[in-house]
């Protein structure tokens, strides 16, 4: 299982914001909003994508998606996560 962030913050604010809230997976940068508007997260009045968790299988395809206050709980794709695992 690989666990990536996404974020619209430069690398540099994403880096500062891992260090200090201790995240030891990659925190990627989307810029230029490109991941966000294509995952359909996008809020572009705001300048900012909506908070959101997608678990995606081997195949890249969506198994699980979770948004809002919700997706700040990793229990959800947790399981999502397990149930993928033990499906094999």
């Amino acid at each position: 299982m690989q666990v990536l962030g996404i974020s619209v913050d430069s690398s540099p604010a994403n880096k500062v914001f891992a260090e200090q809230n201790g995240i030891k997976f990659p925190l990627l940068s989307d810029f230029q909003r490109k991941v966000s508007e294509d995952y359909g997260v996008l809020n572009p009045d705001a300048g900012f994508a909506n908070r959101t968790t997608f678990v995606v299988d081997k195949e890249g395809v969506i198994q699980f998606i979770q948004k809002g206050k919700e997706a700040i709980d990793p229990s959800g794709a947790g399981a999502a996560c397990s149930t993928l695992e033990h499906k094999k």
